[in-house]
């Protein structure tokens, strides 16, 4: 009798054991996945082990740091300028850290590359700076992509190599994800060797080292508009989202330009100007393929709503459903 118990507990032990270590994690695993199906799931094909890299927007951060919105504000009061300005010229050049802030989309470096590590736990994860993509570093040194995927941020003030080598990485066959409105909308110069930044063109400007003076907005519109697929719309208009299921506020957003562009969300936005009707205006997220790739756009300041649940989870199925990673 003694002897059946003690066979009894035994086994009650053993299975117990197989419980613990076999079954509940599975279960587990399995409920947790279930309750995160938005985040895992997706419709479109997965590839496993892709390379993924982050560019942080630092020549942007540069401009905006005490230096070229000096420079507009001193002369913002002269819209019509016909002269060359020799005055204050300095401000025209910046210091290049690796650093971001809230101008340069901060917050979605610091949240990005962890979130994409645990929804894409087969990919390698990189963060770059606007410096290696100016560099050639999403290449390999016979000229094929690196990367499988190039995200972006406010990506406002670029090089004109910086810019060619994100135009040949899509061409390629890479995919460029675009998160913040106002991309590729002044063009600079970087000193490697100093590592600073100084305003070529764009802004309302141009600058040749010894003077400045009033210039185009954009600098690569049509350019842009027929690889990237919209164009920047504008910071201080009034703009109302009647489809708005992220709660977004205006900052600043990309207006679709190209035809072929493909839409996912429409954001219905109306734009109004002082004493005019609401006049409709086409804001969305959307792709475009471009020769052997494509860009994924946000259409809108993504920074400002990066942790915002439904947004996340919107981004994570565009990344899983239309994205090879």
């Amino acid at each position: 009798m003694k002897k059946s118990v003690l066979t009894f507990l035994v086994i009650i032990s053993v299975a117990s054991i197989i419980i613990a270590v076999l079954i509940l994690p599975n279960l587990s695993r399995t409920f947790f996945l279930l309750n995160n199906r938005s985040n895992f799931i997706s419709r479109g094909p997965v590839v496993k082990g892709s390379n993924i890299a982050l560019i942080k927007p630092t020549f942007t951060g540069a401009a905006y740091h005490n230096s070229f919105y000096k420079f507009y504000f001193i002369y913002v009061s002269l819209p019509h300028v016909r002269k060359n300005v020799t005055t204050s010229l300095n401000l025209l050049s910046s210091k290049v850290t690796n650093q971001t802030s809230k101008s340069s989309s901060n917050y979605t470096f610091n949240y990005l590359p962890e979130h994409l590590k645990t929804i894409l736990p087969n990919s390698n994860i990189h963060v770059l700076t606007d410096a290696d993509a100016d560099y050639g570093s999403i290449f390999f040194n016979n000229g094929t992509n690196r990367y499988d995927v190039v995200i972006l941020g406010h990506q406002e003030y670029e090089t004109q190599r910086e810019y060619d080598n994100l135009k040949r990485f899509v061409a390629n066959g890479g995919t460029i994800v675009l998160m913040d409105g106002n991309a590729f909308y002044a063009q600079v110069k970087y000193d490697r060797t100093t590592h600073t930044i100084t305003l070529v063109k764009g802004h309302g400007w141009a600058f040749n080292g010894k003077s400045a003076w009033r210039s185009v907005g954009e600098r690569w519109p049509n350019e842009t508009s027929q690889w990237v697929g919209s164009n920047y719309l504008c910071y201080s208009c009034n703009v109302t989202f009647a489809n708005n299921p992220f709660h977004y506020k205006h900052h600043e957003e990309q207006y679709l330009t190209n035809p072929k562009d493909l839409i996912l969300l429409n954001y219905n936005t109306s734009i109004t100007k002082k004493d005019s009707k609401p006049v409709k205006i086409l804001i969305a997220t959307y792709i475009l393929n471009y020769k052997k790739g494509k860009v994924i756009a946000l259409g809108i300041f993504s920074d400002d709503i990066i942790t915002n649940r439904k947004f996340i989870k919107y981004f994570d199925g565009l990344l899983l459903r239309y994205v090879k990673v």
